[in-house]
């Protein structure tokens, strides 16, 4: 009875006595925060196990993912730090003794501290930071103050405030004595502050103070490899290879993951020599064959990689690269990375259609809107037109080349075409038959095999494994239908590698024509307008190629062969000049006696030329006078905003005549195009944007043509007018006077005279002049809200006596105004309204 009234009396909060101040200090220490304690390291080994490093980036000091996000309490956290803060609020509201302003139990700044870590670890910054003030502001007396100090200069850090935290932290240096660990803890603080402001000497000195007064290994470890990483960055390799060094000696005591990066880092700051090659690749065949190295065989085999491709053995650097991609557990980086090495490879060995496939796989591991994911779309952007030039030249040289051959010839090509082609399928059936043999004896001598032993046909897994495999590989993937085994049913080949159909050039064959030669003689063309025309399409294709590998990729090499097979190949007038021009750019640069040779064939045999003007005097090129292709586009975009189209379409043949091959040539292309649209209607002008997207694909010009046919064209097809009852959207009608152009004169009279009109009514219609065709342009008084307000317009300027005008007129909705435009219909409008 009497310790039953002890117990009563102890479980008060408002009673300052010895009993009450133990029993509520022992509850919160031992039941409450234990348990919230607990759930706490295991929201922490939750965080651990779920972090990935970026071992390509400057590690952070804490392992901790960061979004950018703000969160609020109301937002779904981690189940155990929720749990940890419902035990350290439920210490403070059960058990906290708060008595005339002071706190008597022991144990509540404890648990202010935990409720303040959970916030931070949830990135819940701003409660956080008040509980670690509260801290400071309460409890003036309690062991936990440096604690709860660096926790604050962490928050602030994470609210991007480093100058604050830098400046608290040096304060507590000043006025308090530090434990070692707090000590390590503060310092790592101050670090990632002059981290994250672009300080990294500074940041290296308080991690060498952290990792010096640390006591847990783990961190002693992350500490030496982001000083290694730093000095890394400051260009101080030898400094590096000592802490990574560091690292490496701490073996077992630091994870793993440490001391394989700083093996890699360090290979990576050793320059390869003859000298030094054996014994480098002793020390990377040492990691590979490490077994505790297994979970980071991805980064080991890249780095094999990179020292095989270092000393030029080709084979051996693709197939850990490839390895690398096949062992990585997901590492997007590292894929990019990998794809990215593979990719440039075959770009310098010229094979760009393997480049882009790699180039392809690279930016789908990459982040969008990053600068590098922008740079390898524009290569990836370049190499399509190469591939597709190269098709193009490919398909003509084959073609002409079977074309030129006599008869037997051909019979012979195609007879050694389909026997190698059988050759090549018996060996892969052979190839798959005998995998599928060894893979199902193995699978027969295992457990499962042994229990499906004897088993009926359909109820034997080997067996019933073994004739799948046998029918594909006799019959590849047949659709299920009737007559599937009828020759004319073509093959699905499947990768093995993704379950994927392959496409094949010979997908689309049946059996009886893939293996028939006079099939393949049949398709070539006998026409000579056909080899005419493939003939004019590859030097295109060539002139094409010679321009990228000049001015993409800066291979003069291979766009002077491209070119030079231009010119030897019969081609077209406007393919000679700029081909010849661009040659002697390219010999000039590189120093070739032949670049002399090309400029006096220039001067000699097109001395009326922009380039023989070019070669002769390049410096009033370069001042720019008034007859230069800009000044006269210049001049032309003047005349085309003035609605003078037919001058502009004229004028502008004479100057793509004039500068052919010349940059500008696209820009006038493209003006003449819009000029011929605004003249002559839709298709015409869909017309002359075709003819400027194939022919000049790789400009911005073509670019914008092809997007203007495959976007805004469709918009404009229709020619249908719409109903003009029951429209009456602001803005929407129009009314039209219609003239000659030989009347000009009396256009422009009116104009001036409508534009009066609506100045002293105080409307606010505007009045234009439009051309509709080589015959007829409009005087035009835009925006009436209705048909009435516009009818009610026409009939007061030509009965009203101040005004009177007379002249014929009509009033068209908008929408059927533009068709008309757009499709020089008027007659067909007229005709309907």
């Amino acid at each position: 009875m009497v310790l039953g009234g002890l117990v009563f009396n102890a479980c008060s909060t408002k009673k300052d006595k010895f009993v009450n101040r133990n029993w509520h200090a022992l509850n919160t220490k031992y039941n409450t925060l234990y348990n919230g304690n607990l759930a706490f390291q295991q929201g922490l080994e939750e965080i651990n196990a779920n972090y990935r490093d970026d071992y390509w980036e400057i590690l952070p000091v804490e392992r901790l993912k960061v979004t950018d996000e703000v969160k609020l309490d109301s937002e779904d956290n981690n189940p155990n730090f929720i749990i940890a803060e419902e035990k350290a609020t439920k210490a403070i509201q059960k058990h906290s003794m708060d008595i005339k302003d002071e706190e008597r139990n022991s144990q509540i700044d404890e648990a202010f501290l935990l409720l303040g870590k959970n916030r931070y670890f949830d990135q819940r910054y701003i409660p956080a930071l008040e509980s670690f003030n509260y801290i400071l502001r309460k409890y003036s007396s309690s062991d936990k103050l440096n604690e709860a100090t660096i926790w604050r200069e962490k928050t602030n850090m994470r609210l991007d405030n480093p100058e604050v935290a830098i400046k608290n932290l040096k304060r507590l240096f000043k006025y308090e004595r530090l434990k070692d660990q707090e000590y390590a803890d503060a310092n790592a603080v101050l670090a990632q502050c002059y981290i994250n402001l672009n300080a990294p000497d500074t940041a290296i000195q308080k991690l060498k103070i952290s990792q010096a007064y640390t006591k847990k290994n783990p961190e002693k470890g992350r500490y030496l490899f982001i000083i290694g990483q730093l000095y890394d960055q400051l260009g101080h390799k030898d400094s590096a290879n000592f802490a990574y060094d560091k690292v490496i000696a701490l073996n077992r005591k630091s994870p793993r993951v440490y001391m394989i990066n700083a093996h890699l880092k360090k290979i990576q700051n050793t320059q390869l020599t003859e000298d030094n090659r054996e014994e480098m690749l002793e020390y990377l065949t040492n990691l590979e064959e490490n077994r505790e190295n297994r979970p980071f065989l991805d980064k080991i085999y890249r780095q094999v990689a990179e020292y095989h491709m270092a000393f030029e053995s080709d084979s051996l650097a693709l197939a850990y690269y490839n390895k690398s991609i096949q062992a990585t557990q997901g590492e997007r980086k590292l894929n990019a990375l990998n794809y990215q090495s593979l990719a440039d490879y075959y770009f310098d060995e010229d094979q760009y259609r393997i480049a882009g496939s790699y180039y392809d796989s690279t930016l789908t591991n990459l982040n969008e809107n990053t600068r590098k994911h922008r740079d390898i779309t524009k290569k990836l952007d370049n190499l399509e037109d190469v591939i597709k030039y190269e098709d193009i030249v490919q398909h003509a040289d084959s073609v002409i080349t079977l074309y030129q051959m006599p008869v037997a010839e051909r019979k012979a090509y195609f007879d050694d075409y389909i026997a190698e082609l059988k050759r090549k399928e018996e060996a892969e059936a052979e190839k798959q038959l005998q995998k599928t043999v060894a893979g199902f004896a193995t699978f027969a001598d295992s457990k499962g095999g042994k229990e499906n032993k004897g088993k009926f046909y359909f109820y034997n897994i080997t067996s019933l494994g073994y004739g799948k495999n046998d029918f594909k590989t006799r019959w590849g993937n047949r659709a299920l239908e009737d007559d599937w085994r009828w020759s004319n049913k073509a093959r699905v080949s499947v990768s093995e590698a993704t379950g994927e159909p392959i496409a094949n050039k010979e997908d689309n064959l049946t059996e009886d024509q893939k293996y028939s030669t006079e099939y393949y003689l049949a398709q070539i063309p006998t026409d000579v307008a056909v080899i005419d025309s493939l003939k004019s399409e590859r030097n295109f294709a060539n002139y094409q190629l010679g321009l990228i590998y000049k001015e993409k990729f800066k291979d003069n090499m291979l766009a002077a062969a491209k070119l030079e097979r231009v010119l030897s190949s019969n081609p077209e007038e406007r393919l000679i000049l700029p081909s010849k021009y661009n040659l002697y750019k390219i010999y000039e640069e590189s120093g070739s006696p032949l670049a002399n040779n090309i400029r006096q064939d220039i001067i000699s045999n097109h001395p009326d030329t922009r380039y023989a003007e070019i070669l002769l005097n390049p410096q009033a090129v370069l001042d720019g006078n008034t007859d230069s292709p800009d000044a006269r586009y210049a001049a032309l975009f003047k005349q085309y905003q003035q609605q003078e189209f037919l001058n502009v379409i004229t004028r502008s043949e004479e100057y793509i005549s004039k500068f052919t091959g010349d940059p500008i040539v696209p820009k006038f292309e493209m003006l003449k195009a819009n000029a011929i649209g605004r003249l002559q209607g839709f298709e015409p002008f869909k017309e002359a944007l075709n003819y400027v997207a194939l022919t000049y694909p790789n400009n911005p010009e073509g670019k914008k043509a092809e997007q203007i046919v495959e976007e805004q064209l469709p918009k404009l097809e229709n020619k249908e007018f719409s109903p003009e009852t029951g429209s009456t959207g602001a803005g929407n009608w129009k009314v039209v006077f219609q003239f000659k152009i030989r009347n000009d004169d009396k256009a422009s009279e009116l104009k001036k005279r409508l534009e009066e009109v609506i100045k002293e009514l105080r409307y606010n219609n505007r009045i234009s002049k439009d051309i509709y065709n080589l015959e007829d342009q409009f005087v035009v008084v835009h925006g009436f809200r209705s048909k009435d307000f516009a009818l009610g317009f026409a009939e007061l300027i030509k009965n009203n006596r101040d005004y009177l005008i007379k002249d014929e007129n009509f009033v068209v909705l908008s929408e059927n105004y533009k068709i008309i435009q757009v499709h020089k219909n008027l007659e067909s409008y007229k005709a309907q309204f």
